[in-house]
């Protein structure tokens, strides 16, 4: 088993989306010869840095690990979001394409692997390119169709996508989702695609055409989460069901399973789960 020995090395990096726009990253190298390269694909409205210590710890197992801000999100914004044009899907055809191409080209012969958080995986399929991973790691990823949900949460993923993504978002010119506690403010055009695709049954494939979920066919490991409500088991598995040429495994996570109270949908990338999550996730992308 490859564990943590000896300090990584980290560097500010630009990447360019696959229209040019610069986007910041960051790079984290391990101290010998690399295992494996990984892009880290964040959540919705998450800035790189939350993914930090998670990639600092890949470093240390043997990986390159790139982290990344998309366009209008952290250290990837340009001033105010008022008219800002960006769309969800830029997000992934652009600026995860670029990740990807940047990735590539940092890795040398080493293998490539992805890991999406939340959004980060579940726009996966449509960046252009992505049979270049030799697997895909994914936590609390889902679709994000409405129905998926039950009971409260079924009617607060309506009201989110047929009302307030919709009317906010226009309206103020940008989704203030920092004012309601959710992370990252959004530009107006990924709050609306994103609600638009929560309409649809089969989310961004529906939108957008399943190619790329189709043509995928490395691994994938995806991790649900028991207390993760932004995630739902059903709409865990309808994401995997995108994929029917990519071997797939859903991995039950219960708090109870790793000594914690809480996980929910955020907690994987906390280093409490150093010994845990993390050596499993890193386990498993080295067993490729």
């Amino acid at each position: 088993m490859n564990e943590p020995g000896g300090s990584s090395s980290v560097e500010p990096v630009e990447i360019a989306a696959r229209d040019g726009y610069r986007l910041s990253g960051t790079l984290f190298r391990p101290p010998d010869a690399a295992a494996g390269a990984v892009a880290i694909y964040a959540a919705t409205g998450v800035r790189q840095e939350y993914y930090a210590h998670f990639a600092a710890y890949l470093a240390a197992r043997g990986f390159i690990v790139l982290t990344f801000d998309y366009r209008g999100i952290g250290r990837s914004r340009r001033g105010s979001l008022r008219g800002f044009a960006a769309r969800m899907r830029d997000w992934a055809e652009l600026d995860g394409g670029g990740a990807l191409d940047f990735l590539q080209r940092s890795a040398g012969d080493a293998k490539l692997f992805a890991i999406g958080h939340s959004f980060g995986g579940n726009g996966f399929g449509v960046i252009n390119g992505i049979e270049r991973y030799a697997a895909a790691l994914f936590v609390g990823v889902q679709s994000g169709y409405w129905r998926h949900w039950h009971g409260a949460g079924r009617a607060g993923m309506w009201f989110l996508t047929h009302l307030l993504l919709p009317a906010v978002a226009p309206l103020v010119g940008y989704f203030p989702a920092r004012l309601l506690g959710q992370g990252e403010d959004l530009p107006a055009g990924v709050a609306t695609e994103w609600a638009r695709w929560c309409r649809d049954p089969r989310y961004a494939a529906g939108a957008l055409g399943t190619e790329g979920y189709t043509r995928f066919s490395s691994p994938i490991r995806s991790y649900w989460i028991a207390d993760d409500s932004y995630a739902p088991l059903p709409a865990a598995e309808a994401l995997l069901r995108l994929y029917p040429a990519a071997p797939s495994e859903l991995k039950r996570i219960f708090p109870a399973d790793v000594g914690a109270g809480k996980i929910g949908h955020f907690g994987f990338f906390r280093e409490q789960f150093r010994d845990s999550l993390w050596r499993d996730a890193a386990d498993w992308l080295l067993a490729r």
